[in-house]
């Protein structure tokens, strides 16, 4: 199976994951946004458990990392009267 940006797959062996979107090929590995709000790192080792799938199974749920992270910059604090030193 020839693997490239923007294909929806399938993990044959994860099916909990959902349809995935492709969203970088190397020559190592592919990185997969799927259904479950992750993306993860197929290695070309395991492209043979990667299946097509519909385009329009494809609807990932926002990734909990992402919110976190936006959630986090809006509570820090900036020091008052720091000398240079």
């Amino acid at each position: 199976m020839s693997i490239k940006r923007g294909d929806v797959v399938g993990h044959c062996a994860a099916v909990e994951w959902g349809s995935g979107k492709v969203v970088e090929v190397t020559a190592k590995w592919v990185s997969i946004h799927f259904n479950d709000g992750v993306i993860r790192k197929i290695a070309c080792s395991h492209f043979e458990k990667l299946t097509p799938a519909e385009s329009s199974s494809f609807k990932p749920v926002p990734s909990v990392a992402t919110k976190v992270a936006v959630e986090a910059v809006g509570k820090v604090k900036k020091r008052a009267g720091r000398k240079a030193a």
